[in-house]
């Protein structure tokens, strides 16, 4: 299994996510995390498309919400790729459009297989964890039920043994955003939760090549 896990982008060294793969393939970008957004979702998309392809990568939106009851379809479309790429936004949205797909099955599937590599950051990142309690202090789970349609989901897919705090003690935060993240910190050391918090430059790399 190789994951890739930042709090954003490529953290401070894309090297050590380029280090995990071959070389450039075909990527597709999952944005989902966005999908409660009333404006801004497509340009997000090409916000995080645009590096990829200048890095050499065929990089492509592959939009979940297209595979709704349909995880054999799924499957089939990333079994193309050379990794995933899922990015930042409302960690509930994301997981709850996972499920919808079946993503949440078949991703976990294929990644214990090793035949893709996993690049998720903030958002894409915290879904990685056992469990998003916690999480609610920074993002809203009351955005799932109008952009998804289902309840919310508290399980992350659990690939991790570990909670993960983005965008800690990280420039071009406000204080209210800043003192919310300690305050996820804070949480998961009063409950004796494992945790890692990571800065904007920082990446958890996993590489279980078989």
């Amino acid at each position: 299994m190789r994951l890739f896990l930042s709090s954003y982008r490529f953290g401070a060294d894309p090297d050590r996510l380029l280090n995990l793969l071959d070389g450039p393939g075909p990527v597709a970008v999952i944005a989902n995390a966005a999908d409660a957004w009333e404006v801004g979702r497509d340009s997000a998309v090409v916000s995080d498309v645009a590096p990829l392809r200048r890095m050499g990568f065929d990089a492509r939106e592959l939009d979940l919400r297209e595979f709704i009851g349909d995880p054999e379809s799924l499957r089939a479309e990333l079994t193309k790729q050379s990794m995933v790429w899922v990015r930042g936004g409302n960690t509930f949205v994301l997981r709850a459009q996972f499920a919808r797909s079946g993503a949440d099955l078949v991703l976990p599937e294929l990644l214990r297989s090793d035949a893709l590599v996993y690049a998720g950051y903030s958002a894409g990142a915290c879904l990685m964890s056992p469990s998003l309690r916690g999480l609610e202090l920074i993002d809203d789970p009351a955005e799932v039920g109008p952009a998804c349609g289902t309840p919310v989901i508290w399980e992350g897919l659990g690939l991790i043994d570990h909670a993960i705090v983005p965008h800690f003690r990280s420039p071009g935060y406000g204080s209210e955003e800043t003192a919310l993240i300690e305050e996820v910190a804070e949480g998961y050391r009063l409950a004796g939760t494992p945790y890692r918090t990571l800065t904007d430059d920082d990446a958890i790399v996993i590489d279980g090549r078989i």
